[in-house]
């Protein structure tokens, strides 16, 4: 039987296995553990949903769905992905030669080491506007970034809520903001807060008080293993054609790490497309 090794346990890596699994191919996805969606406190944009759901239960169910039809999760760290005579990701444990592996890694989020950031991660602290505005409707908010990103969030945030602030934490702006966007550029020395957001301490002193703070430092994409093997990456995101497969044969990609929105539903949906396409070709070979 041929077999396909998926990296990452998200949306878009348990999306490609429940497809790659029913169409008759050995599947194994391997996990560091949860990711991204793990830390959304609410999902109520997705479909299915008669009420909202943390996204760490929203993993939970889907895991326990592809285990079910037969999926293998083996808890380890790609640390490199190689080819001889097949596709083979090395893990510290061991390798995993594949007949093709999908990238489903996600995208990695820098956060600074700011006092009462990682802490009240879900309660307020969020890194993701789109899924998130909704919550903060007719509150005071903060972008914490100074980029091309943190305008993206800010744009997203200004039609929803009260008002949006930017915190640069330091840094050189390097885009144009509105100018109804309040701009804060010293260091932020904390997030203050005990169950929920209550504002940042800056370092001049100054407390600015808000309900939420989203974190849009950048997204750095998952392009190491892609870049081991040679194939193509345009910035911090992997290419991929309209199959999601990579520059290189055999090699998929799918959800966080080719770029766009980052969105359960385009995970899913990219996941899928990448392990039917997959095990489309590996039933041609």
């Amino acid at each position: 039987m041929p077999n396909i090794v998926i990296v990452g346990s998200g949306p878009a890596g348990v999306s490609a296995a429940l497809y790659a699994v029913r169409a008759g191919v050995d599947t194994t996805v391997l996990t560091k553990g949860p990711g991204a969606l793990d830390r959304a406190e609410k999902i109520e944009n997705y479909y299915g949903l008669a009420q909202p759901v943390s996204g760490a239960e929203l993993e939970r169910r889907s895991i326990e769905n592809a285990k079910r039809l037969g999926v293998r999760f083996v808890t380890a760290e790609a640390v490199g992905l190689t080819y001889t005579d097949k596709l083979t990701v090395e893990t510290i444990g061991e390798d995993y030669p594949a007949d093709a592996v999908i990238l489903a890694t996600g995208a990695s989020r820098a956060g600074p080491r700011i006092p009462g950031l990682a802490g009240l991660e879900g309660h307020g602290v969020s890194w993701c506007a789109v899924c998130d505005a909704f919550f903060y409707r007719g509150k005071d908010v903060a972008v914490l970034g100074s980029g091309a990103y943190a305008l993206h969030e800010v744009q997203a945030l200004l039609p929803v809520v009260k008002s949006v602030n930017l915190l640069t934490n330091g840094m050189p702006l390097t885009a144009e903001f509105p100018p109804e966007v309040t701009v804060y550029p010293q260091k932020v020395e904390a997030v203050l807060g005990e169950q929920v957001v209550t504002g940042v301490q800056l370092s001049d002193g100054q407390e600015v008080a808000l309900s939420g703070v989203f974190v849009a430092l950048g997204v750095a994409g998952s392009t190491a293993l892609a870049r081991k093997i040679g194939a193509a990456v345009e910035g911090s995101r992997i290419v991929v054609d309209e199959k999601m497969q990579t520059t290189v044969p055999g090699l998929y990609a799918a959800g966080d790490c080719t770029g766009g929105l980052l969105q359960v539903a385009k995970a899913v949906y990219e996941g899928a497309q990448a392990g039917t396409e997959a095990a489309k070709a590996l039933r041609k070979g």
